[in-house]
């Protein structure tokens, strides 16, 4: 009989925890409006914004697509919406569906336009911080050793590297040594095999014009003196219910992890950052990882209680902040802040071009002005090999140069001297130059974001509203003063819908609003046009 009632007093209790849970998980349905369109949640999914299709469910607690998220999103007829913490949705018959296990969301109207909406939200839940990453990443074109060299980073291959910059008449700017110039994750000195004079190495690039960032992760390998100093500490992720430290699949493999959410962990790693750059002269430092899903609340334990998976990505985003040089690829609600969000490796393909636009211009409207394209022609390594340098489609990286040119930044890896002719090599080295070139207005519109939070690049329906604009993703301002029309497929031609006011182009030629156009565009040409005042 006692055994009966012990059961059905865990049934009832069981009941009530289920039933408990189950009261705890709000839904929100946004239905769209006539004429209304919806951008949010994800910078990799910008190609699908706004969201006209249907979208199956994405967690922005343990989903990223390798890119920023944000728990924002927001519409053309001025309406908001925010959460301080993560939810799922997902896009069924133009409507949003929302779950979220912490609170009932609410559509909020922020004006009238996709800018007063967006001005409104930033205002509120993402201010800019009025401070800016260097002003060198805005004005120089960047140069990152990860195509050319891969896993094999070496002291030798960086300096020809960047002696080939110089020798092919290419801007100086910032250059980054990525992945595997350390001895193993978690330790902070260069192979020695492989880096005979680290110091020398840096001082000889810093003569040459450049400015050096390491590539760095949180994580640390096992079996390592750094790990036994760090578990001793208390400074990795715990294994969910037990002392010793979790081990993180990533895509190196198995590896400890440091737990930034306790400070005493993030100064430390601070510190191993600062005296790097003591010691051998770095300038600052590109921050890889920090993806929401390594750090799954229910298979680790943190610093903290009731942690959550983007709390670490948040604490991770915080590091850089320390650093005027800094890179990063995963961000949490760290919309306005000092640092450079690059976007997520994409391949070398034409499709992954036609995503540059699109993936830009989330960006900007989750709140992360001061945005990197990828690197030219692709950063993702798997797609570059076994590639000989004449098998290459020469016409897709001198229009992802041309993407590039007129954004933020502009950011090479695989080197064109190597693949390009001497023809298409002068063309993509004219897009560096006119990239230096207007690095001026460049950083004058990263400067205005840093005070106002406006995006660098702008979607037209942010620009021009109720134009008929929403659904356009081949096209952007930069800042308010030119329109930007890359060709971003094979073919030599693109068509370009003039908003109000009149244009324009590189040669002298003006084009009134209203008006569509249909372009014979050569492959040394990049389409843009200058807004002329009326």
């Amino acid at each position: 009989m006692n055994m009966t009632k012990n059961v059905l007093f865990l049934c009832i209790f069981f009941f009530n925890f289920l039933s408990s849970f189950a009261q705890n998980e709000y839904k929100t349905v946004v239905s769209f409006e006539d004429n209304e369109y919806w951008w949010g949640g994800a910078v990799a999914l910008g190609s699908k914004m706004p969201y006209l299709q249907d979208l199956t469910n994405f967690d922005l607690s343990l989903q990223n697509n390798n890119n920023q998220v944000t728990p924002f999103f927001v519409s053309n007829t001025g309406k908001y919406i925010w959460s301080d913490f993560p939810f799922s949705f997902e896009v069924k018959a133009r409507t949003i569906i929302i779950h979220s296990p912490y609170e009932k969301i609410t559509v909020q109207q922020g004006g009238k336009t996709l800018r007063e909406a967006y001005l409104t939200a930033s205002k509120k839940h993402f201010p800019p911080s009025g401070v800016l990453p260097d002003s060198l990443f805005f004005t120089m074109p960047q140069y990152n050793t990860w195509i050319e060299l891969m896993y094999n980073q070496n002291q030798e291959d960086i300096l020809q590297y960047a002696q080939n910059i110089v020798d092919n008449s290419f801007p100086r700017g910032v250059l980054m040594i990525d992945d595997n110039w350390q001895k193993y994750y978690g330790n902070f000195e260069f192979k020695p095999d492989k880096f005979p004079n680290p110091k020398g190495m840096t001082e000889r690039l810093h003569a040459m014009g450049f400015k050096i960032m390491l590539w760095v992760c949180p994580f640390v390998s096992a079996d390592s003196p750094e790990y036994r100093f760090l578990k001793s500490k208390g400074y990795l992720l715990k294994r969910k219910g037990s002392a010793e430290p979790a081990m993180i699949n990533w895509w190196n493999g198995f590896s400890a992890c440091y737990d930034l959410t306790n400070p005493e962990a993030a100064a430390y790693f601070i510190s191993q950052l600062k005296t790097m750059q003591t010691k051998y002269g770095i300038d600052g430092f590109k921050f890889d990882a920090g993806d929401n899903h390594f750090y799954n609340p229910k298979r680790i334990d943190s610093y903290l209680p009731d942690t959550k998976s983007v709390d670490h990505t948040m604490a991770w985003a915080k590091i850089g902040l320390q650093f005027p040089f800094n890179e990063y690829r995963a961000g949490w609600k760290m919309g306005g802040e000092a640092l450079v969000q690059r976007l997520g490796d994409k391949d070398y393909s034409w499709n992954a071009v036609q995503m540059l636009i699109p993936d830009m211009l989330a960006a900007g409207l989750l709140g992360y002005a001061y945005a990197c394209p990828d690197m030219i022609g692709g950063g993702q390594f798997t797609s570059f090999m076994g590639i000989d340098a004449g098998q290459f489609d020469q016409k897709l990286i001198v229009r992802s140069a041309q993407v590039h040119a007129l954004t933020p930044m502009m950011q090479f890896s695989v080197a064109p001297w190597r693949i390009l002719n001497g023809e298409n090599l002068t063309i993509v080295r004219n897009m560096a130059l006119l990239h230096e070139k207007m690095g001026k207005y460049i950083f004058e519109l990263a400067k205005h974001s840093a005070q106002t939070g406006e995006p660098i690049i702008r979607h037209l329906e942010y620009s021009f509203p109720n134009e008929g604009f929403s659904e356009c993703k081949d096209l952007f301002m930069l800042g308010d003063k030119y329109l930007t029309a890359p060709v971003i497929t094979p073919e030599n031609t693109r068509t370009v819908k003039f908003p109000r006011g009149k244009w324009k182009d590189d040669r002298g030629k003006i084009y009134s609003g209203g008006k569509t156009v249909t372009f014979d565009v050569p492959l040394n040409q990049l389409l843009y046009f200058e807004r002329v005042d009326e």
